[in-house]
């Protein structure tokens, strides 16, 4: 990768169902139109979602290019599955600009210690990492006693209290008050609503001192803090975003990790949902589901969905390849593949 240099490179991160996918979107929808753009995206759960949300809305010809590493921290084995995945979208892409956004459980030092390494000493150019924080969480302990939560407040350079427009009155004084406590006193913060992001918010090269991560780093990885399924002495297992489906038509995956589990399916192209009763489905999932994505082929064509408790993102996309759903929650129902199935158009 010698012929591409100092690409400017930004980690748009932010626990779960903060809105970062949607920021990212806004971000892409407002690119400058000669530029292109590469989003590197991550995923907890095991099916890839991500990648079909942005492409259904963003094509190359939009100069958009897009690359997801699903299944969990991108940054285990030394990094290996995001190194790969970066080198070729780098490759394919030649951007102007690149997006990072790992999962809102992953394990954000970690990423930037891969981006710091020597190899890609020339050829990227870290700039603002930006975290995006849900003040209403701050009084909920599963968020602010979650060192993930605070590590990502932590490294900001940029804090966006996302959602403004469902707060409190008193809740931007909290997390002012809460930033003042756990980031950096040069961190800049702004507030906005529907993951409505400012292209200058990106520029400027990080304040993040690199060694500090990648002390972090040697440390995280020799003590072997990530779960049972990250050890890297375990054989990885087939993935299942390759694997052909079985006689049924579809195939599932779990994922569990930092106090939350997922579970995804990707359904064979001949599997039509009905659309009223697919969206019923999802939104009955919102009580306990902290996240949940979907591009599904309907009986009203191509739709994406991208939810959270209080948010429900409903899109128009060209007819994906297959219907792909995940939903991440503390704890998940028993039956969802009989509810998923009873949703398939007869």
């Amino acid at each position: 990768m010698s012929h591409i240099q100092a690409v400017p490179c930004n980690i748009i991160t932010g626990f779960l169902g903060v809105g970062k996918t949607s920021a990212i979107l806004n971000l892409l929808k407002n690119k400058p139109s000669n530029e292109r753009w590469a989003v590197l995206v991550n995923e907890f759960g095991k099916i890839g979602i991500d990648g079909s949300l942005f492409e259904g809305q963003n094509t190359h010809s939009d100069n958009i290019f897009i690359r997801e590493v699903p299944g969990g921290c991108m940054c285990c084995a030394a990094g290996l599955p995001m190194q790969i995945a970066l080198n070729q979208l780098l490759a394919r892409a030649q951007p102007d600009r690149l997006l990072i956004e790992p999962t809102g459980l992953g394990h954000p030092k970690e990423i930037i210690a891969v981006l710091s390494a020597e190899h890609y000493s020339d050829v990227l150019d870290i700039q603002k990492i930006v975290t995006l924080v849900d003040a209403r969480k701050l009084n909920d302990t599963r968020y602010t006693e979650h060192s993930t939560f605070n590590d990502q407040i932590a490294i900001a350079d940029v804090i966006v209290g996302n959602k403004q427009d469902l707060y409190g009155a008193n809740e931007p004084a909290a997390l002012m008050q809460y930033i003042s406590q756990h980031a950096s006193v040069e961190t800049k913060v702004y507030f906005t609503e529907q993951g409505i992001l400012q292209n200058h918010w990106l520029q400027g090269a990080t304040q993040l001192q690199h060694a500090q991560c990648d002390s972090h780093h040697n440390n995280h990885h020799s003590t072997n803090n990530h779960n049972n399924s990250h050890q890297h002495n375990t054989p990885p297992k087939p993935d299942i975003n390759h694997q052909a489906f079985p006689a049924c038509g579809y195939l599932s995956a779990s994922n569990q990790a930092e106090g939350f589990s997922s579970i995804g399916w990707r359904f064979a192209p001949n599997k039509i949902f009905h659309y009223a009763k697919i969206k019923a489905f999802l939104l009955a999932q919102l009580g306990s589901a902290e996240r949940i994505k979907a591009t599904i082929i309907s009986t009203q064509g191509g739709v994406s969905f991208n939810m959270t408790k209080d948010t429900q993102e409903e899109t128009s996309i060209e007819l994906p390849a297959q219907s792909r759903l995940e939903i991440i929650a503390p704890t998940l129902p028993a039956n969802l593949d009989q509810q998923l199935i009873a949703c398939l158009n007869d």
